[in-house]
């Protein structure tokens, strides 16, 4: 079968791509609830579950670090994967990676606390979060390859189901945590609510490896196979041969992962310290969520008419510009406009923004090494939302104002605007290495 660019025909059959796709969504919701519910649980309660000897902005700071030690570790996660599934296939890597997220997740919701161990909890939470992140780190691409190697038409909305799976991760996690926050009290969801949604992990665990090993490999990486064309080591073809298309990656792909480290997890503690409700926060976030699965596969169908590059660059502007509305509108004090600033800039600005990504990442590297090239300037750049969350309590807590704050966002922005414009547009390139 002979795999062409975004906008073609499909000459494959429908049922197959269904369910190939079905697949990526459906593992990437999975394993995007195990990691992004540790998001939500930093915001709203690890600091006093494990942090509980620190007051308790440094300890926002401290959860919020373990929060980015899962996102630092999805580079390694990239590179350990991305070769054995450069090397390997994208289907043995993707059932592996599920393995290991359901299993830390569970853990995680096993773990003793800082009043029950001492300082060995958050020691064993910082090494589960890294063991997490390495899978997620790993997860992705094989997940996107799988489908955007299988797709013969629409790439950029058949790749961007598995991104769609984060924010529908993320529906699923934050609507479990807010149910477990509404049905206890304080004093409950602090001691034992908070585990739950964690324990759940393993039952979700069941349901994505057997929709996982469904799926077929990839015709890509079987064409390459037969022709005997792939690389001995995938990570010295990408730095020798492509770095500055890596680099370029990155940065396109930075100020959208500043923003969802923003719209996701800052803004929670943001918001709780503004004075709203905990369950207000978290349902407003679920409802933004929802939005941005829809969306993302919205703004990626577009691209397959328009192009990944006028989507994206005008989101990168739109973002630059809402940086500077986002805080006023939750210092309002407002619930309406809080829901609004989180539908605004998750669902609408910032789909835009991330929902081609999985499609352009694809696209600009050959099939020998785009598992590692693909993953690793996705993962690279993802550390922005692991990051971006820590640099702004951290400047909270020096005295910054929201204006700086606003600032910093709109930098990461403009540099996405300029990686994009140097990278050029990407979907009208074959996802098969010629001969």
């Amino acid at each position: 079968m002979t795999l062409t660019s975004g906008g073609r025909s499909a000459t494959g059959p429908r049922t197959q791509m269904g369910r190939i796709v079905a697949s990526s969504f459906t593992g990437s919701l999975i394993e995007y609830y195990d990691f992004l519910l540790y998001s939500t649980a930093s915001a709203v309660v690890f600091n006093e579950v494990f942090f509980s000897n620190l007051d308790p902005v440094t300890g926002t700071i401290a959860s919020f670090g373990t929060f980015a030690a899962g996102y630092l570790a999805r580079p390694l996660g990239g590179v350990v994967f991305g070769h054995f599934g450069d090397r390997l296939g994208r289907k043995k890597m993707l059932v592996l990676t599920m393995l290991i997220m359901g299993a830390v997740s569970f853990l995680i919701g096993c773990l003793p606390t800082y009043g029950q161990i001492g300082a060995a909890a958050p020691v064993l939470l910082v090494l589960l979060r890294v063991v997490q992140g390495v899978a997620i780190g790993g997860e992705w691409g094989g997940a996107v390859l799988i489908t955007a190697e299988h797709a013969t038409s629409r790439r950029g909305l058949w790749a961007s189901f598995t991104n769609a799976g984060a924010p529908a991760g993320m529906v699923l996690s934050t609507a479990v945590m807010a149910v477990m926050a509404s049905v206890t009290t304080p004093e409950q969801f602090t001691a034992w609510g908070w585990r739950v949604p964690f324990l759940l992990s393993i039952v979700l665990l069941a349901v994505g490896l057997w929709i996982r090993l469904s799926v077929t490999e990839s015709p890509a990486f079987e064409a390459m196979k037969e022709k005997k064309a792939d690389a001995k080591t995938p990570l010295v073809e990408v730095l020798r041969n492509h770095p500055r298309t890596l680099l370029l990656a990155v940065g396109v792909g930075l100020g959208a992962f500043v923003v969802q480290g923003t719209l996701t997890t800052f803004l929670i503690s943001y918001a709780l310290g503004a004075g709203f409700e905990r369950p207000t926060v978290l349902n407003a976030l679920t409802l933004s969520s929802a939005g941005a699965v829809i969306g993302i596969l919205g703004w990626s169908a577009l691209t397959d008419r328009v192009g990944r590059r006028p989507v994206v660059l005008a989101a990168a502007v739109a973002t630059a510009v809402f940086a500077y509305l986002l805080f006023p509108m939750l210092d309002s004090g407002s619930v309406a406009l809080l829901v609004l600033a989180v539908v605004l800039g998750q669902s609408v600005i910032h789909a835009a923004f991330y929902g081609p990504l999985a499609a352009l990442m694809s696209e600009v590297f050959k099939t020998s090494s785009r598992y590692t090239g693909a993953s690793l300037g996705y993962q690279l750049a993802g550390m922005g939302a692991g990051l971006s969350p820590l640099l702004f309590a951290s400047l909270q807590k020096a005295g910054a104002g929201t204006v700086t704050l606003s600032t910093v966002i709109a930098a990461f922005c403009l540099l996405s605007a300029f990686s994009l414009l140097r990278l050029g547009e990407t979907s009208d390139r074959e996802l098969v290495d010629a001969s």
